[in-house]
């Protein structure tokens, strides 16, 4: 499909191309051609006036060389037409794959991203389908057996719930100017919210959340700046193992501030560091295979620090832990 757009977005920029030089070649032509026999009729008169003896004289100027050197501009336009024609002709094709390639990327993209919500929404429904099926081939199902399946199936709705919710929110951010919402905030104040919501999953795991938070002034969308943190947050929370440290510290450096989260799990390899912001990726290798998720969460952090002008980075080394920082503007820069 692209292909053939190319090659039509081509012939149409170079059929541009050539009517502008075609045209300019005419208007120059004519115009060199009445120079040339206005100059040749001046010169023939002047001649004429200073030296009456070549009146009619046959020796004054030649039209046959008139002739031949409106000719040569003739020649000398169309060569230069040929090499516009190739010359424009790679300049439009270039100019076209340049004025497709973002358009072709947002296809691709968007055809990866619907395959892989097929995919991921694939998953539980077939899980929801078999488990039924099961249950409805029993003829004498146990009470416990159907409240099994039942629990089962209420987990998989669940994870279809999550997904859902996940992509609402990317079109959401990709929708909403959050800049217009941006207020004052303080980093301690959405450090304490964002973990209020992740405490209960800490409690359960015996995770220990230490803060070492400083009032920090930013400016900002509370709501989505708190929903980065608890992306963070979670994130941190499913890779690290159970009675075990995470420390959320924030501050100023470089006039920016900072909101860094550290774990101490299984870290990310080198080559994943550049995937985890895609949607739908999970690195298999470092964080492991076992883990719930769809590979949203860090697709929607960077986009909500895209929308506040921040940047996200990220610190790991497998085996020993992972630490997310994200730089805000400060408000005072």
């Amino acid at each position: 499909m692209f292909r053939s757009a190319t090659f039509k977005l081509t012939t149409y920029y170079l059929l541009i191309l050539m009517i502008i030089s075609f045209g300019f070649s005419v208007v120059l032509y004519r115009v060199a051609t009445i120079e040339l026999w206005r100059g040749f009729h001046q010169e023939s008169q002047r001649i004429e006036t200073q030296f009456p003896v070549f009146k009619n004289s046959p020796m004054i100027g030649s039209r046959t060389e008139i002739d031949d050197s409106v000719h040569r501009i003739l020649v000398e336009l169309v060569f230069f037409n040929a090499v516009v024609l190739v010359s424009a002709g790679f300049a439009s094709y270039l100019l076209a794959r340049r004025t497709l390639a973002p358009i072709e990327d947002a296809h691709n993209q968007q055809k990866r991203f619907t395959a892989d919500v097929s995919h991921e929404l694939r998953t539980p429904l077939t899980a929801l389908r078999m488990e039924s099926e099961v249950a409805l081939l029993d003829p004498k199902p146990s009470s416990q057996d159907l409240r099994k399946t039942l629990i089962s199936n209420v987990e998989e709705v669940d994870k279809m719930e999550t997904l859902i919710n996940s992509l609402l929110r990317l079109t959401k951010l990709e929708n909403v100017q959050l800049h217009d919402q941006f207020q004052p905030l303080y980093t301690d104040s959405l450090i304490e919210t964002a973990i209020d919501r992740v405490q209960k999953t800490a409690d359960d795991r015996h995770i220990k959340l230490v803060t070492t938070a400083t009032t920090t002034p930013l400016l900002g969308d509370h709501d989505s700046a708190v929903q980065l943190l608890v992306i963070l947050l979670d994130n941190a929370l499913k890779y690290s193992p159970n009675g075990s440290t995470i420390e959320i510290a924030s501050g100023i450096a470089e006039k920016h501030a900072f909101i860094a989260i550290t774990d101490h799990g299984n870290g990310i390899a080198r080559d994943d560091l550049e995937q985890v912001f895609n949607r739908f990726y999970r690195s298999d290798s470092s964080r492991g295979k076992t883990t719930d998720g769809y590979g949203l969460g860090l697709s929607i952090a960077k986009m909500i620090a895209d929308a506040h002008q921040a940047t996200i980075m990220l610190k790991s080394q497998v085996g020993k832990g992972t630490t997310a920082t994200v730089n805000f503007r400060s408000i005072n820069a």
